[in-house]
């Protein structure tokens, strides 16, 4: 049987595919079961804590800063989803061209017009993706800015925490998307380069998600520092 270059794609793109899948599962499963372990669940953990200190003291200032904080949220969220947007209308433009810059003999894999068009699909699917989800991101940032900022009322604390969890919820898969996007984006010059990517990728995450701190320690430290700025 003779090996063409065309079977990299088949065994190294899946298996690329699969250690980014499976990573993100076992994030997943660690973010609902174990959130200690991760930097998710401590975000979380302080969003609590920033929202029971601004709701249980709504005064002028805090109400303030609570605002100047989500604003800058709902900005770089609507940013990020400008940005995936724009690439996905530069993606649909491109396959409309049906431009042949990476169809050169020089990249090692399969460079056949139908595996072109999976490369764009799959690449073009991860940007809107992103875009749906940094918009959704803004939107319950939005709704956290509503329910901050409503004067004399007395919404539930909870309300306004799951608002704000949500927000960053979405702005992580949305990133995450982003990131199986830059592994697509290097498939374009290879296999090899896209399962490369993806293992670097993978242990990046890994150190960047993972914390070894007790969840009760950050949290007695995070009130230390809120107290001491009253």
């Amino acid at each position: 049987m003779i090996f063409k270059k065309e079977y990299l794609d088949l065994v190294l793109v899946p298996s690329g595919l699969l250690i980014m899948f499976v990573y993100h599962l076992l994030l997943l499963y660690r973010c609902l079961r174990l959130p200690h372990t991760t930097v998710i669940g401590f975000e979380n953990n302080d969003k609590k804590i920033w929202v029971e200190k601004i709701m249980q003291q709504p005064s002028n200032k805090n109400v303030t800063i609570a605002l100047d904080v989500i604003s800058s949220n709902i900005s770089a969220a609507t940013f990020l989803a400008s940005i995936s947007l724009t690439l996905s209308a530069l993606i649909g433009a491109w396959i409309a061209n049906n431009s042949n810059i990476f169809q050169s003999k020089l990249i090692y894999g399969d460079t056949r017009p139908e595996t072109m068009s999976i490369k764009y699909i799959t690449l073009l699917i991860c940007f809107l993706l992103a875009f749906s989800c940094f918009v959704q991101s803004s939107r319950c940032f939005i709704h956290a800015n509503y329910l901050i900022s409503t004067p004399d009322s007395d919404i539930n604390v909870k309300y306004v925490e799951l608002a704000v969890i949500q927000g960053g919820d979405f702005w992580s898969i949305g990133l995450r998307a982003l990131y199986f996007a830059i592994t697509l984006l290097l498939w374009f010059f290879g296999p090899i380069p896209m399962f490369a990517t993806s293992v670097i990728m993978v242990s990046v995450l890994h150190y960047l998600d993972c914390n070894t701190a007790l969840l009760e320690q950050r949290r007695t430290q995070t009130n230390r520092i809120l107290k001491g700025s009253e």
